[in-house]
């Protein structure tokens, strides 16, 4: 167990996360990426041959990165609309005037790529691609200056508007991944009364937390009733645990852990004694701790099994 320790915690360190996500998904995602560069390429390219190769491909890059953001995460709080439009203009206007009015190119750059950052966040268009479209327009040569504020609107505008329509149709076909996110149809779930929480407590637990993520708060809310429908399941019945057996409290963060039972006796009492170890988790290493049968059950949840350097939950013991 000493190999899945250490595999998780490097996996973890890198910021390494597999997300479920479907091969069908994967290569939607993929097939948009395609549409919306072809389509950028065949309108805006075309009209932007006199500015030079180094110039197109500046340009275009950025749109390369949006272009991830709106098929790959289409509902990502970076991938909608008022974030690609407004984060591209934002900052393509603030890399046009960084570039008229400091002298000195190295500077412009980084105050140009710092401000449009600042921007962003203030106008709540964060959108990454948007450093680099302020970066272009002051390292993109002398076509791309002598363009002036013309780059904001062309080829910047036009190109925003054609990955904006290709995102909106190639998504438009899948229920589950309209584009924008507030098209998208989302599956009615049923949770318990108590767990109904309101924007002020999303919105509350999102400051506490005081940084930027990337998830909208419709998709939060379906996260969080999927996790409580799955937590409404069956606890883990005395019954099922078996010696051997792994289980799992199914907490979060540094309070979850695993457990191996290891043997059972019977007390003077006639009551189930269990030795267990702890594999996974809080205080992982602990040898030959013992409880009885009913305590385990009331900290257990349910069954898993080491799958590669995850813990998988045992569904026919729920």
């Amino acid at each position: 167990m000493q190999a899945v320790h250490w595999s998780t915690k490097l996996l973890h360190w890198w910021g390494i996360e597999f997300s479920p996500v479907s091969h069908a998904e994967r290569i939607i995602s993929a097939i948009g990426g395609f549409c919306g560069i072809l389509f950028i390429l065949l309108i805006s390219t075309e009209c932007t041959r006199s500015l030079g190769v180094q110039a197109q491909v500046l340009i275009v890059a950025s749109m390369g990165a949006s272009a991830v953001l709106l098929f790959a995460v289409p509902h990502g709080a970076l991938s909608q609309p008022w974030s690609l439009v407004g984060g591209h203009l934002l900052s393509a206007l603030i890399g046009v005037a960084c570039q008229q009015f400091i002298s000195q190119p190295i500077f412009a750059a980084a105050i140009a790529v710092g401000c449009a950052i600042a921007a962003m966040h203030y106008a709540r268009c964060l959108h990454p691609p948007g450093g680099a479209t302020a970066l272009s327009a002051v390292i993109g040569g002398e076509t791309v200056h002598a363009l002036g504020w013309q780059y904001v609107l062309f080829p910047i505008g036009v190109n925003v508007v054609v990955i904006l329509i290709v995102a909106l149709l190639v998504n438009a076909p899948f229920a589950w991944r309209r584009y924008p996110a507030a098209w998208a149809r989302k599956t009615k779930i049923n949770t318990p009364p108590q767990t109904q929480f309101t924007h002020g407590d999303f919105a509350w637990a999102l400051r506490q937390i005081d940084s930027f993520i990337d998830v909208s708060e419709d998709d939060l809310a379906q996260i969080f009733a999927l996790a409580n429908q799955h937590a409404q399941m069956t606890p883990l019945d005395t019954s099922l645990i078996e010696v051997g057996g792994f289980y799992s409290n199914g907490r979060l963060g540094d309070d979850w852990a695993v457990r191996r039972v290891l043997s059972e006796t019977m007390t003077a009492d006639d009551a189930h004694q269990l030795d267990y170890q702890v594999v996974a988790g809080r205080d992982r290493g602990n040898n030959n701790v013992q409880c009885t049968r009913d305590e385990f059950a009331n900290w257990a949840r349910y069954a898993v099994i080491a799958n590669g350097d995850k813990w998988q939950r045992l569904t026919s013991n729920i």
